[in-house]
């Protein structure tokens, strides 16, 4: 058994997943990293002063099991899961959403997040001491959605479902889930916001952003409680974006 404080992070070869290792790690976890891209991982890693990292496609259940059962390997144990791969679809009104795009967000975003919850939810009932902590990322259209957004809306409105359950599920054997829904956090996905975007009255109009490093603090801040304290659900986002009022 290790007294090491072992943190998963998936999509952490950019954006809020790289942000987020590089600050779990800077908070004392040993960190092992997934996502598509092998050599971004390694940059994460290099940047972070080491730790573990494997290109795993979330979609794939038995690559994502493999993932788990070599950080056991490696590293003796799971404590934290941020739960963060996910993607965008071209925008569509409802009418004209294409069937592949929906089934590749559902596969990415509803998929992926359950195939990596479930191995995570596995080895902390399995280990010794049990339990643990899984964070789900799921976003501001877990609750509102944004036009011609559908797949993405659906996916991450079902993340609320997950969260919940899992959170339910896991009382017997100590294990946290809580799930974090951020709002134009500045990273790659949204540079396009400063330009415009599509709102609910059909204008195009450019949208504020924030620093990633407040998402980062959230998820150190809920990694570092006690399992008898969770945080259920917090909500990060740019004060001046249209969510509350949205429509």
């Amino acid at each position: 058994m290790t007294d090491r404080k072992i943190a998963v992070i998936t999509g952490a070869s950019s954006g809020i997943g790289r942000a987020s290792a590089l600050g779990l790690a800077k908070a004392g976890w040993t960190i092992a990293i997934l996502g598509r891209r092998q050599a971004e991982l390694e940059k994460t890693l290099e940047m972070a002063g080491g730790g573990f990292a494997r290109a795993c496609d979330v979609t794939d259940p038995e690559a994502v099991a493999g993932f788990f059962s070599a950080v056991r390997s490696e590293l003796g144990r799971v404590d934290l899961v941020f739960n963060n791969a996910g993607m965008f679809t071209p925008a569509r009104n409802f009418g004209d959403v294409d069937v592949g795009a929906w089934q590749e967000a559902v596969n990415v975003n509803l998929n992926g997040a359950f195939y990596v919850a479930r191995e995570a939810y596995r080895a902390m009932r399995d280990q010794d001491p049990q339990g643990g902590r899984i964070i789900n990322n799921g976003s501001i259209s877990a609750y509102v959605p944004r036009p011609g957004a559908a797949p993405y809306t659906a996916t991450k409105h079902a993340i609320t479902g997950l969260t919940r359950q899992i959170s339910l599920d896991g009382r017997a054997h100590r294990i946290a889930c809580g799930q974090i829904d951020i709002g134009n956090a500045a990273t790659d996905m949204t540079s396009g916001m400063s330009s415009g975007s599509l709102q609910a009255d059909g204008q195009m109009r450019p949208e504020p952003t924030f620093d990633v490093k407040h998402v980062v603090d959230a998820v150190v801040y809920m990694g570092s409680l006690p399992l008898e304290a969770n945080v259920q659900f917090i909500t990060v986002m740019a004060s001046g974006m249209p969510y509350i009022g949205r429509g």
